[in-house]
Formats: structure tokens, sequence, C-alpha cells
């Protein structure tokens, strides 16, 4: 992203199929920044839990509801910067 953009190097973008799953990440998001000690600069998004922003500084993530996600367009409003696939075990 920092070719893109100022102000960090990556986003993360996930989405859940229901509000509830999204909160389920975000919390768990959350909760692992605390126990690693890493502060976050900013989150929104709980009270509502369709879209939920973490800014980590470097790092902005993004948790989405599946057709929020596809509506708001992430991948395609930003898709100058370079794409890193990360696969989860």
């Amino acid at each position: 992203m920092r070719k893109v953009v100022n102000f960090c190097d990556y986003f993360v973008i996930c989405s859940g199929n229901t509000v509830r799953q999204v909160r389920a990440v975000a919390e768990h998001i959350d909760e692992e920044f605390e126990k690693l000690g890493m502060s976050l600069h900013f989150k929104q998004g709980f009270k509502a839990s369709e879209w939920v922003v973490f800014d980590a500084g470097d790092v902005v993530i993004h948790v989405f509801v599946k057709d929020v996600r596809e509506f708001y367009g992430l991948e395609y409003l930003w898709r100058e910067a370079k794409e890193v696939k990360v696969e989860l075990t």
C-alpha cells in the first residue's frame, strides 16, 4: 500500500457471512493485539459490526460482512497496490 497511500504499508481485508461472525473475528483481533501488548491507533464499527476497522499504524485491518465488502469494493478501489495472498492453516 505504501506506493499508493501514505498512511499504511498493508491493508488486511477479510469477511464473514454474518454480523455475528464479523464481530467474533473483530473481537479476536482486538484480544490478540491486547495479548501482544500492541496498541491500536483506532478501531471503529463494533456496534453495527458490518464493517469493523482497526488502525495498527503500518497495517489497517478491515473485517466486513460479505455483501458490505462487495458493495464497497476496497480491492477495486486500491487495485494499484500489490496484492499479497496469505494462506491460513
